[in-house]
């Protein structure tokens, strides 16, 4: 998680300007590194969930390995959200088409879950906030 940040420093001599520039590396933190560490566990959730709802709506085959892989990872994470409200679905001429509104539910709640275990790392890190 280092940031390598360029300065160009102007120096002036006897003779003609010269710049001089250095590299300076900043390493983050471990509250950082957490912070980092949980968006992106988070954000791979939101893609897979974004995939599981992309697939729904077109009426991907269970044929497919890569649809029943996405489902059966998914499935366990909008279990809870399963209920608040009913499915639609629409026949085509050859596929169910589904909306699942249980998958848009887990999708913002999983955001802000993200969102707020973030702000309690910083928190807790005791470090100053910078806003």
């Amino acid at each position: 998680m280092a940031e390598i940040v360029q300065e160009s420093v102007t120096t002036q001599n006897e003779g003609p300007k010269e710049a001089v520039t250095t590299e300076t590396k900043r390493v983050a933190s471990s509250s950082q590194t957490v912070e980092y560490l949980i968006y992106f566990l988070f954000g791979a959730l939101e893609i897979l969930l974004a995939f599981r709802l992309v697939l729904k709506l077109m009426g991907a085959s269970l044929a497919s390995g890569f649809v029943r892989l996405i489902y059966s990872l998914t499935g366990i994470f909008i279990l809870p959200f399963e209920g608040i409200f009913r499915r639609g679905y629409t026949q085509g001429v050859e596929t169910t088409s589904v909306l699942e509104p249980s998958t848009l539910v887990a999708m913002i709640v999983y955001a802000v879950l993200a969102w707020g275990i973030v702000k309690l790392v910083k928190i807790f890190s005791g470090e100053k906030q910078v806003s």
